[in-house]
């Protein structure tokens, strides 16, 4: 229990870039370094974290922890994963109440989003060799990246490369379609209605809330901005816009699982009791639909076209996890430097096997040291 406590407190503090950074890292640790897991495993609790509500890498690492050291391990893993992500922003939010702005971050996240880069394409050139057996699945893997390049819902991306496999699947086999697995639990998000009003600002409306957005949210951090602009802007009036764009510039900035916009809102609404309901707020439904579909992953497996669809899901978090990378690669490969920055990073993680906490905490030293002379 502390092993598993003392990698997620480490893996939290270092997670920059996103879920998909995370899960790069991720495997790195849990796969090739400790060998907690296989990669097919691994991709299998990815496909089962991808099709509940919540944030995507942490159900990944709450999985993790269950299949580790059962419930005491859920919780622990996952709020490890969480508190290093929670203080920071907490910190942040008591600054910028008492200070009015944000500290200056540019320096560090400059030279950091190469690394990323090169670990999230090391983690995919891995994970393809597990999850992309044959042609076919090759060709649900290109089918699925096609539809997330035209930014269809992640959700859609997911179903499709299940329903795909799944229905060959079962199109091969007398009677098959009666075996496709049912229950799979997923959620549509919907959408905020209602005339602006004020309403009183109270721990337990900041709770509920947050327990609502957490139970419904697919998707990413641009995702969450449409549900935080439609909860606390529209329907209750407690944050303004550029409040709200501050918040989430926040849960971009700190080491993480974005979904930690949550505490620098909660805290600008009620303090550091705000900050605390909040987090656990978004974050409960995350470790409750863990709970209940863990049980059901080697199930799945052992249904034959339950695992076809399986296998289709989990080529679609590839997909999506490429078109990621090649949007972020836009944003984080601007000059000569973060390029050379990208290829020494790739270099010693394929070449060498260098551990990404080192590369991630050099390059952060050297961003802060570079950036100022560069801009």
């Amino acid at each position: 229990m502390a092993e598993l406590a003392w990698v997620f407190l480490k893996l939290g503090t270092v997670a920059f870039g996103g879920p998909a950074a995370h899960i790069a890292l991720y495997r790195q640790e849990i796969v090739q370094r400790r060998r907690w897991l296989s990669e097919s495993e691994f991709l299998d609790r990815l496909g089962a974290a991808s099709l509940i509500p919540g944030p995507t890498s942490t159900e990944l690492v709450i999985h993790v922890g269950h299949l580790r050291a059962g419930w005491p391990g859920l919780i622990v893993a996952g709020a490890c994963f969480i508190l290093p992500a929670a203080i920071s922003t907490g910190v942040l939010a008591w600054m910028y109440v008492h200070y009015g702005r944000l500290p200056a971050a540019e320096g560090l996240l400059y030279a950091v989003k190469p690394v990323v880069i090169a670990i999230i394409l090391q983690a995919l050139w891995s994970f393809s060799r597990t999850a992309v057996r044959n042609r076919w699945l090759a060709f649900v893997g290109l089918i699925t990246a096609a539809l997330a390049a035209v930014q269809l819902h992640p959700l859609v991306v997911l179903l499709a490369g299940g329903a795909i496999t799944g229905v060959k699947h079962a199109l091969s086999r007398p009677g098959g379609e009666k075996k496709i697995a049912r229950g799979l639990l997923w959620w549509l998000p919907q959408a905020a209605t209602g005339a602006v009003a004020v309403v009183p600002i109270t721990l337990g409306g900041i709770f509920l809330t947050f327990v609502k957005i957490g139970s419904v949210l697919f998707g990413s951090g641009y995702v969450l901005l449409a549900f935080l602009r439609a909860e606390f802007i529209e329907r209750r009036s407690w944050l303004t816009a550029q409040q709200l764009l501050d918040s989430v510039a926040v849960g971009q900035i700190t080491p993480g699982p974005v979904f930690t916009t949550a505490t620098f809102i909660g805290y600008i609404l009620h303090g550091p009791a705000g900050a605390a309901v909040a987090t656990v707020g978004i974050f409960v439904p995350a470790f409750f639909f863990v709970a209940i579909s863990a049980p059901l992953i080697p199930r799945l497996r052992s249904s034959p076209t339950a695992s076809a669809v399986l296998d289709g899901i989990n080529v679609g978090s590839l997909a999506l996890m490429a078109v990621v990378t090649v949007q972020l690669g836009h944003a984080a490969l601007v000059d000569w430097l973060t390029i050379a920055i990208a290829a020494a990073s790739a270099l010693l993680l394929f070449r060498w096997r260098v551990n990404s906490v080192w590369l991630i905490a050099g390059a952060a030293l050297l961003g802060i040291l570079v950036y100022p002379h560069l801009h």
